[in-house]
């Protein structure tokens, strides 16, 4: 038990870990903003179409990849209709959490959710190498993760520390559904390929609702395209080299 939340620790310390860069920069422009959005747009999507439901699929079946995507997608639209927040305004200034970075965070933490419960299961199972495999490839992976979260965040007028820290809350979403994972492995092994449908729902979810509207809004619609493609090649480049 001490040892599989300790490899779910670093796991979540490597979200922190990637996002520690952002330090070093110092303005972001509008255009070099929808640019880094439509990139984070792009990572979201492969992360979703070619890690979370390719290995959703592999654990179940159709039916279980279609509940969980349109449960995932379900939750965001409930949030953004009945919690409180802010419209967002393209143009303006101001608090970091709008409606883009708030949900751009929640799908995040759903996101690291399945994971951290993937982390847990291995580690309960029968197999003692499963558990290590899968929590240095989520480790690795957590690493762009993280600096592209707290990429978005700056981006929305958060300050660094602030980006950094809302970060690392995201990260501790894995450690603590690791501990779950972990002690109720036997009732959690079918769950998990929920989770992980569950998860690309949302981040669909907040890609085409937010962040792709976000990064046309200003005229950069070709730089911003372009910047979508690389993003997704780059993170199914991460991708294929992981697995």
């Amino acid at each position: 038990m001490n040892f599989a939340m300790l490899a779910s620790l670093l796991t979540a310390l490597c979200t922190v870990l990637g996002a520690l860069p952002i330090l070093l920069f110092t303005q972001v422009t509008h255009r070099g903003r929808d640019i880094l959005l439509a990139f984070t747009a792009g990572i979201m999507v492969s992360a979703s179409t070619y890690g979370l439901i390719p290995s959703a699929l592999r654990l179940s079946n159709l039916f279980v990849l279609s509940a969980g995507v349109l449960l995932g997608t379900a939750v965001l639209l409930l949030m953004e209709r009945y919690v409180p927040h802010e419209d967002p305004h393209h143009a303006a200034e101001g608090s970091a959490l709008r409606t883009g970075a708030f949900f751009f965070l929640a799908a995040m933490a759903l996101h690291n959710l399945p994971e951290g419960l993937s982390v847990g299961v291995s580690y309960g199972s029968s197999s003692h190498s499963l558990g290590a495999v899968v929590a240095l490839s989520i480790g690795l992976q957590n690493v762009p993760e993280g600096f592209l979260t707290a990429l978005f965040l700056i981006t929305r007028g958060m300050r660094k520390h602030q980006a950094i820290g809302w970060t690392a809350m995201t990260g501790l979403v894995e450690w603590l559904f690791c501990w779950v994972g972990y002690t109720f492995s036997d009732g959690f092994q079918a769950i998990v390929p929920y989770g992980l449908a569950f998860a690309a729902g949302a981040m669909l979810f907040v890609v085409y609702k937010e962040l792709i509207p976000e990064s046309h809004g200003d005229g950069n619609e070709r730089s911003s395209t372009f910047a979508f493609i690389v993003g997704l090649l780059f993170m199914i480049g991460m991708t294929h080299m992981l697995t």
